[in-house]
């Protein structure tokens, strides 16, 4: 590549972050990094309308915390800022008017009431070339009439003149050679009556501004590449027009449609990155962080959703992507979100996860619960034992709690109808006599031999075993649980099961 890479991830800060937003992201993170690029974040607020306080703090925190923090940014500027558009509001307008000397753009002083009466009329109305002559602009006005209306500051916005009869195409990097028919595209509107630009205008200026080299972004901006194509080439800047890609839809589970947070409601899982609370309703949307998901597990289902390396491997870490990663193996098709699949990559994750990756989550989700843990090493070996177990983060609570708080609730009913003394005496026996240097294999074995002597079948006392050091039937190993409870607690607790199942 000629020049230096330069992508940036442009989102609104108007809520949730989308796991189709983050995955933009990351595949312009992970180009930018496999050729020593620069990954930018940009921030498009110029729709003040739907800007919301607080979500641009929100996308940084989503982005660090997926371990893809831009190297440039409103938090950390270089050379090309500002990197928010609502503070690069003077540059526009003289695009806008540039436009509009050049023929290629044009004022239109139609009132809000006038568009919807028109639209009233016409329901299927597009202002554009079948339309733009009937309209209140430069094109049906005399020039005194305009030069009077521009005098006198009578709101107005600038709209692109689309051509007749031309055919606008370019080769995106993803889906090869696209066109468009320009007939079918109405004059979109690109600096706004409070002077701010539309998404059309600030998106070409500022990726010219910025230098930026190649564009991904999602494939519902394809039908608005030939306004764009042609602001490039109207603005005189045709030569250094970016490479574009528009990268797949994530698809509802079953194909049919873009996955939507509604879906996520409606289904029962999450669509955006992290929790999200707007600020102006207090309603609170869930994210996958919270959910329980490790960031690794996250970033590896969004690389490999509508992307491959070309074989059968599906876990990859960040590293691995950026070294694996080609637009060449992007799918041109959408992606299905297999929520399961999503889990299935968590517990992989979590399973290949050492001691000291897990600690600090595993110390968090029990203090939420209420348990504090005083041995960071007894942690490390409860982790140890019962990560393989666990698919989110928060299944620690329930597969190690039992190792720092004493059950308080048995399942009785499991045990109960099969009680009897000679049980009892078998515990209280195995408790007086426990030998907690003795191995788990030991301490098994010895349990098994003394139920034998006692006339019992090992699998009878096993299951109340269980129940009386954890509450339920669940856990790992049930002897590598007294090697970590040690002998007193072990016993202790035995003697409170003897008494719960004696009730």
């Amino acid at each position: 590549m000629s020049k230096e890479v330069r992508v940036r991830f442009a989102p609104s800060p108007t809520g949730g972050l989308h796991l189709g937003g983050v995955r933009t992201a990351l595949f312009n993170y992970l180009f930018a990094k496999k050729n020593n690029g620069t990954f930018i974040l940009r921030v498009e607020d110029t729709d003040q309308t739907r800007f919301v306080e607080g979500a641009e703090q929100y996308i940084v925190d989503c982005l660090e915390w997926c371990g893809i923090s831009p190297d440039e940014s409103p938090q950390q500027p270089g050379a090309f800022g500002p990197y928010r558009q609502s503070e690069r509001k003077p540059s526009y307008r003289q695009y806008a008017e540039q436009l509009v000397a050049s023929g290629y753009a044009y004022y239109a002083f139609d009132t809000a009431e006038e568009l919807t009466a028109k639209r009233a009329e016409e329901p299927n109305f597009l202002y554009g070339q079948k339309s733009r002559m009937q309209m209140r602009n430069s094109l049906t006005l005399t020039q005194s009439e305009v030069s009077e209306l521009l005098a006198q500051n009578a709101p107005h916005v600038i709209r692109i003149k689309m051509p007749t009869d031309e055919q606008v195409t370019f080769t995106d990097m993803i889906r090869g050679v696209v066109s468009f028919d320009t007939n079918l595209v109405d004059d979109k509107v690109l600096l706004k009556a409070d002077g701010m630009p539309t998404y059309h205008l600030a998106v070409v200026v500022d990726d010219k501004a910025m230098e930026i080299s190649h564009i991904f972004r999602g494939e519902e901006w394809l039908p608005s590449a030939p306004i764009h194509l042609l602001l490039w080439r109207y603005l005189g800047w045709a030569n250094e027009m970016p490479a574009w890609a528009h990268l797949p839809l994530i698809l509802k589970p079953d194909g049919n449609g873009k996955l939507s947070k509604r879906d996520g409601d409606r289904l029962g899982f999450p669509v955006y990155a992290m929790n999200w609370t707007d600020p102006k309703t207090g309603d609170l949307t869930k994210g996958f962080k919270e959910l329980g998901f490790m960031p690794e597990a996250f970033v590896n289902l969004l690389g490999v959703l509508g992307w491959n390396d070309g074989t059968d491997k599906e876990i990859f870490s960040l590293e691995e992507l950026k070294a694996s990663f080609s637009v060449e193996r992007i799918s041109k098709a959408g992606a299905k979100f297999d929520f399961e699949k999503a889990k299935w990559f968590n517990h992989e994750w979590i399973k290949a996860a050492s001691v000291e990756r897990l600690a600090l989550s595993v110390k968090s989700e029990l203090s939420k619960s209420g348990i504090e843990v005083a041995s960071d090493e007894k942690l490390a070996e409860v982790i140890e034992l019962v990560k393989d177990r666990c698919t989110l983060l928060p299944d620690f609570v329930a597969q190690t709690s039992y190792f720092f708080t004493t059950p308080t609730e048995y399942d009785s009913a499991a045990v109960k109808p099969k009680w009897n003394a000679d049980k009892a005496a078998f515990f209280e026996e195995f408790a007086n006599t426990l030998n907690i240097e003795l191995s788990a294999v030991e301490l098994e074995a010895a349990f098994k031999a003394l139920a034998e002597r006692k006339g019992l079948k090992p699998g009878e006392v096993m299951l109340p075993l269980r129940i009386v050091l954890v509450g339920g039937k669940f856990g790992p190993g049930v002897f590598d649980i007294v090697k970590l409870l040690g002998k007193e607690e072990t016993q202790n607790r035995i003697a409170k099961g003897i008494v719960e199942f004696n009730s």
